[in-house]
Formats: structure tokens, sequence, C-alpha cells
């Protein structure tokens, strides 16, 4: 028994020393191109450091944090980024759980096609399709009234070349990023046992009953995932959508914040302590959904499932 065991040990020791040599040269970008630059930003935060006179830097501690807890500006900036991912979220997973039900049905004709052309907008850089719908309603040259309005003699649409317009577009195209949560749910939706549908049919339960009371409480786990998914990236174009504004702390986002110190004052100390201010506040969110799951996340008990 012993020597198996043993045997046993020095084989899987062999497999975990090519596992490890495989996933070389991705322990190494994340080490080079992620772990250490986190560590170094959180180093930053703790220094006065300034882009313009960067021989200056002095550690300052936590002096940084201790001002932007007692700023007004960044409670406001902070405040109008909690409204738009209120307004942005629920869209998205709204939006991804339907495509994922259109998709997941048996009578859709070419299935692979469409998931494919569904998904397919998730895979564009951020700042190219920013800049193409930036393009497509920009009040005079854009396609919107060039190419559909002008030639049926109906008024330009102006009202979107505002700063207050950012919203409603960063809303817009956040919906071409659905396509990862879209396929999870997808997948999530297809692995339902069909003879629960078959049971609830015999019963009498029309496609919508079905729907909300089988397909989306066991597909809560999946929700739950692209829930995270949507918050830890749901910013990450905000700042391309002030399209050269000053900054105003009453209509800027977060991470306009950030960039304004970081490209305006020239202050990197300051930015990286915004951001670590911000991951700090997405991580107690995060936290608080993951001890919140409890109540409104189905796990099937895997000894009944035995």
């Amino acid at each position: 028994m012993q020597k198996s065991k043993k045997n046993a040990r020095q084989y899987f020791g062999e497999w975990r020393h090519w596992g490890l040599l495989l996933i070389s040269p991705w322990l190494a970008g994340f080490f080079l191109l992620k772990f250490f630059p986190i560590l170094a930003s959180l180093a930053l935060s703790l220094t006065n450091f300034y882009l313009l006179e960067p021989q200056k830097t002095e550690f300052v501690g936590l002096q940084y944090y201790i001002q932007f807890l007692h700023d007004p500006d960044m409670y406001t900036v902070l405040n109008r980024t909690i409204m738009l991912a209120l307004a942005i979220i629920p869209v998205q997973l709204v939006s991804s759980v339907c495509i994922a039900a259109l998709l997941s049905n048996r009578r859709l004709l070419a299935k692979n096609t469409m998931r494919t052309l569904f998904f397919l907008p998730s895979v564009i850089p951020s700042a190219a399709f920013i800049f193409m719908w930036q393009g497509f309603f920009n009040p005079a040259s854009g396609w919107l009234n060039r190419l559909f309005l002008n030639p049926l003699g109906l008024a330009g649409l102006n009202h979107l070349s505002g700063r207050g317009a950012g919203n409603s577009l960063f809303i817009l195209t956040s919906l071409w990023t659905i396509g990862p949560g879209m396929l999870i749910l997808m997948g999530s939706m297809q692995g339902i046992a069909p003879e629960l549908y078959e049971a609830a049919q015999v019963d009498g339960a029309g496609r919508f009953r079905r729907f909300f009371s089988i397909t989306l409480p066991l597909i809560t786990p999946a929700i739950f995932f692209t829930l995270i998914l949507n918050l830890t990236a749901v910013f990450g174009g905000a700042v391309m959508m002030d399209r050269g504004y000053n900054f105003d702390s009453n209509l800027s986002s977060y991470d306009s914040y950030i960039y304004f110190y970081l490209f305006r004052v020239f202050k990197l100390g300051a930015a990286t302590s915004l951001a670590w201010i911000f991951l700090i506040f997405t991580m107690a969110i995060v936290i608080t959904l993951f001890i919140t799951s409890k109540y409104w996340v189905y796990y099937p008990d895997p000894e009944k499932r035995a």
C-alpha cells in the first residue's frame, strides 16, 4: 500500500513539473505584466511621485488616501460612477439572458452563425467601437444624420453632442461587451435537464412560466458569475466618452478623475491612490455579493443529486 502511494506520488510529481513548464509562459506574463505592476502601483500610491519632477519623489505614506477621503469631488464622481453602474449592469444582464434564451431555442436556424454574430462585437477593442459610435452620432459629420436622417428630410440629431449625452452613448456601447456573459448563460441553460421542462409542460406550465420558474432559478449561478464580470469591467471606456472635455466633478466618472490627476495634474502618486481606493470599494461590493448570494443563488445539493 505504501509502495503504491509512493509510486503514485512520483508519477504525479513528474507530471506536475511538466505542467509548470507548459504554463511557464503564462506565469511569466502574469508576474511581469500584472503582478509586479500592481505591486509597483501600490508602492507609488505611498509616494508623492510627480511626473515632471521624478527625482523629488518622497515617501508620504497614507497622505493621499486621507486627503481623498476628505475630498468632496471624489465622492461626487464615485456617486456618478455608481449611478452609471446601476444603469448599465441591469441592461447588460437582461440583454445577456434574453439573447442566451433566444440562441438556445431548438427551433432557431443557423445557430452557430447567429452565436458568432452576437459574440463578435465583444472581441473588438473598446477604443475602436467607442470611436465608431461617436462617429455615428456626431451631429456635424455623423453617419446617422448624413446617411439616414438628411436624405429622408428629417431634422438632424444634435442633442447627442452635449456632455450629458455621454451617459446614453456609454450605456449603448456597453451592450457590445455582453458576448462572454451571453455564452456563459447559454451554456448554463443548455445544461438544464430536458425532463424538467417536459414535466412542467405536462403539468400545464406555459413557456413564460417554465422560463421564470425553471430556467431562471437554475441559471442563477451563471447570472451571479456574469454579474461579477460586468461589475469589474463596466467602467473600461468611460474616460474615452469624455471626448476631450475638461474634467468636471459633476459630470465625469471615477476613471476620468484618475485620468485628470495622472495626465492633467501629473501626480502619479495621487492617481494610483485613487485607483486603489476604487479597488477597495469594488472589492467590498464583490465580497458583499458573495455573502448575500446564498439567499438568491441556487446550488443543487450534491447528495440529493447522487
